[in-house]
Protein backbone atom coordinates (compact mmCIF):
# COMPACT_ATOMS: atom_id res chain seq x y z
CA UNK A 1 0.00 0.00 0.00
CA UNK A 2 0.93 3.64 -0.33
CA UNK A 3 2.13 4.14 3.26
CA UNK A 4 3.62 0.68 3.88
CA UNK A 5 7.15 2.07 4.02
CA UNK A 6 6.39 5.00 6.31
CA UNK A 7 6.44 2.99 9.57
CA UNK A 8 9.91 1.48 9.03
CA UNK A 9 11.22 4.82 7.72
CA UNK A 10 9.90 6.59 10.82
CA UNK A 11 11.63 4.09 13.09
CA UNK A 12 14.89 4.47 11.16
CA UNK A 13 15.04 8.27 11.19
CA UNK A 14 14.00 8.39 14.83
CA UNK A 15 16.69 5.87 15.82
CA UNK A 16 19.27 7.81 13.78
CA UNK A 17 18.23 11.12 15.31
CA UNK A 18 17.31 12.61 11.94
CA UNK A 19 14.49 14.96 11.02
CA UNK A 20 11.34 13.27 9.73
CA UNK A 21 11.32 12.44 6.03
CA UNK A 22 9.12 10.61 3.58
CA UNK A 23 9.74 7.73 1.21
CA UNK A 24 9.49 10.20 -1.68
CA UNK A 25 12.29 12.30 -0.16
CA UNK A 26 14.48 9.21 0.15
CA UNK A 27 13.74 8.27 -3.45
CA UNK A 28 14.60 11.80 -4.62
CA UNK A 29 17.83 11.80 -2.57
CA UNK A 30 18.80 8.40 -3.99
CA UNK A 31 18.20 9.50 -7.59
CA UNK A 32 20.08 12.76 -7.04
CA UNK A 33 23.04 10.92 -5.52
CA UNK A 34 23.21 8.51 -8.46
CA UNK A 35 23.20 11.36 -10.96
CA UNK A 36 25.80 13.30 -9.00
CA UNK A 37 28.06 10.22 -9.06
CA UNK A 38 27.82 10.11 -12.86
CA UNK A 39 25.51 7.11 -13.19
CA UNK A 40 23.96 7.15 -16.68
CA UNK A 41 20.36 8.39 -16.75
CA UNK A 42 19.12 5.13 -18.26
CA UNK A 43 20.34 3.28 -15.15
CA UNK A 44 18.80 5.87 -12.82
CA UNK A 45 15.51 5.54 -14.69
CA UNK A 46 15.63 1.76 -14.31
CA UNK A 47 16.32 2.07 -10.57
CA UNK A 48 13.28 4.33 -10.20
CA UNK A 49 11.09 1.98 -12.25
CA UNK A 50 10.69 4.26 -15.27
CA UNK A 51 10.45 2.86 -18.79
CA UNK A 52 12.77 5.53 -20.20
CA UNK A 53 14.75 8.60 -19.13
CA UNK A 54 12.13 11.29 -19.80
CA UNK A 55 10.93 11.62 -16.19
CA UNK A 56 14.49 11.56 -14.86
CA UNK A 57 15.54 14.26 -17.33
CA UNK A 58 12.52 16.38 -16.42
CA UNK A 59 13.03 16.18 -12.65
CA UNK A 60 16.80 15.84 -12.37
CA UNK A 61 18.08 17.44 -15.57
CA UNK A 62 19.52 20.40 -13.67
CA UNK A 63 21.87 17.99 -11.87
CA UNK A 64 23.10 16.39 -15.08
CA UNK A 65 25.13 19.37 -16.28
CA UNK A 66 26.94 19.72 -12.96
CA UNK A 67 27.57 15.97 -12.74
CA UNK A 68 28.87 15.93 -16.31
CA UNK A 69 31.30 18.79 -15.64
CA UNK A 70 32.54 17.13 -12.45
CA UNK A 71 32.98 13.75 -14.16
CA UNK A 72 34.99 15.32 -16.97
CA UNK A 73 37.22 17.19 -14.52
CA UNK A 74 38.00 14.07 -12.50
CA UNK A 75 38.26 11.67 -15.43
CA UNK A 76 40.12 13.84 -17.93
CA UNK A 77 43.32 12.30 -19.24
CA UNK A 78 46.47 13.23 -17.39
CA UNK A 79 49.98 13.50 -18.70
CA UNK A 80 52.70 11.93 -16.62
CA UNK A 81 56.07 13.54 -16.33
CA UNK A 82 59.28 11.52 -16.27
CA UNK A 83 59.42 11.87 -12.47
CA UNK A 84 56.13 9.97 -12.22
CA UNK A 85 54.14 12.96 -11.00
CA UNK A 86 50.89 13.65 -12.74
CA UNK A 87 50.15 17.07 -14.12
CA UNK A 88 46.94 18.37 -15.63
CA UNK A 89 46.93 18.39 -19.40
CA UNK A 90 46.67 21.93 -20.69
CA UNK A 91 45.66 22.77 -24.24
CA UNK A 92 48.41 24.25 -26.33
CA UNK A 93 47.82 27.86 -27.35
CA UNK A 94 47.12 28.30 -31.04
CA UNK A 95 50.21 29.02 -33.09
CA UNK A 96 50.25 32.48 -34.64
CA UNK A 97 52.86 31.51 -37.23
CA UNK A 98 50.71 28.88 -38.99
CA UNK A 99 48.65 30.05 -41.90
CA UNK A 100 45.22 28.60 -42.54
CA UNK A 101 44.33 27.42 -45.96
Amino acid sequence: MKDDAQGPIQKAYTAAGLEPLTFHELRHTYASALINRGVPLVFVAQQLGHADTRMVEEHYGHLCETAKRDAIRTSAPRIFSQQGKSVEAEPEPPSRSRKRR
